[in-house]
């Protein structure tokens, strides 16, 4: 629950949902939302898979799915589990065996879609398989590959139909004593999406898993997710999100840091507040914001930085952040600090000096952080 009385049209109340663990993080419950990704390196490239598991963690991500297609990833898998710093989640389609492997190779947890693994006793399997090596499951329903019954009984893929394949592939794994799961509903359509997400969060307390499947490109996609995820999270549904974009997995998890900071439910490294620009601007805000945006990345300390043009509305904004600088005109800027005026500062120095302001604030807030634990 995210809860500012002081500001009630900011409230956000979190669905109640049953908590699991999927290696050393928890999922749902009052546990953070968290942020996951999928590698694209082929899992048999285990040091290439390796080094885009560590780069997604070092942006952030604090699960790594990892696709299983064949025998050969599954054995690279174990090599890859013992080296990554976040738990890996095994992405398994059309053969159950895999599964089996994964949970065998260490994987914290495996992502089975009902509709292409096969059978109850095959699913009944891989259920055996992840309660012998302390595995979760995600139930991963697709808009795409819907159980053919269900189909015929719909006549196309539509929430009804999702939340139906999710329930009876809950049943199955209820009926086996396994509740270590949570579920998704996906499809590349937001409003199927959307809909079906309701659907299942009315009608089970699991964890939920959030994407909009195949969103697109770096922009498209996360417009889509925005969109989609955006306003689920606002109605308080999800425990894990994942944002599926073509592009490099750490580019999926800062849209996926941007989405739950703008609606204040995670917070972690630099916001930037900063104007489009216009004629106004007395420096260059767009290149300034690039690369700001550049060399702020390693800064991890939740904190704001306000980077406004001119005097129209750059004070009011540094009022509110860690630390701002408003273009002022004739080659220089006043620097705020705390939400007041400090300084001023020529615009060919002031990226530097903002640099430096910044990580000293953090340095500050880090040390103020471990005097309170």
């Amino acid at each position: 629950m995210s809860l500012n009385h002081v500001r009630p049209w900011r409230d956000i109340y979190r669905r109640k949902s049953r908590q699991i663990m999927v290696g050393n993080v928890p999922v749902g419950g009052d546990a953070p939302i968290a942020v996951q990704t999928m590698t694209n390196t082929l899992t048999t490239d285990v040091a290439g898979t390796i080094a885009q598991v560590q780069a997604a963690a070092e942006a952030g991500a604090d699960i790594v799915r990892i696709s299983v297609p064949d025998e050969a990833s599954s054995k690279a898998l174990k090599e890859i589990v013992r080296e990554s710093p976040v738990p890996i989640v095994a992405d398994i389609h059309f053969h159950y065996r895999r599964g089996i492997e994964a949970a065998e190779a260490g994987a914290a947890c495996l992502r089975i879609n009902p509709g292409n693994i096969g059978d109850e006793k095959r699913v009944k399997e891989v259920i055996k398989a992840a309660q012998d090596h302390n595995c979760s499951i995600r139930i991963g329903v697709n808009a795409g590959s819907l159980e053919k019954h269900l189909l015929e009984k719909y006549g196309e893929p539509c929430p009804e139909a999702m939340v139906e394949s999710g329930l009876e592939h809950i049943r199955i794994l209820q009926d086996n004593d396994f509740h270590e799961f949570k579920i998704s509903v996906k499809a590349s359509d937001v409003f199927l999406s959307a809909a079906a997400y309701q659907g299942i969060a009315e009608a089970t307390d699991a964890p939920i898993h959030l994407g909009i499947t195949e969103a697109g490109g770096l922009v498209s996609g996360t417009i889509k997710s925005a969109i989609g995820l955006g306003n689920l999270l606002w109605m308080g549904i999800g425990d894990t999100i994942r944002v599926s974009l073509s592009a490099d997995p750490v580019e999926e998890v800062k849209v996926g840091f941007e989405i739950l900071k703008s609606l204040g439910l995670r917070h972690r490294g630099v916001n930037i507040i900063s104007c489009p620009s216009c004629a106004r601007q007395g420096f260059n805000v767009i290149k300034t914001v690039e690369e700001l945006e550049k060399r702020l990345e390693h800064i991890k300390t939740p904190m704001s930085l306000s980077i406004i043009g001119c005097v129209v509305n750059g004070p009011g904004e540094a009022l509110m952040t860690d630390v701002g600088f408003t273009g002022g005109g004739a080659g220089s800027g006043m620097v705020y600090l705390a939400g007041k005026a400090s300084h001023k500062m020529s615009n060919d120095q002031m990226i530097d000096h903002i640099v430096e302001e910044v990580e000293k604030k953090a340095a500050e807030l880090d040390a103020a952080k471990e005097a309170a634990e």
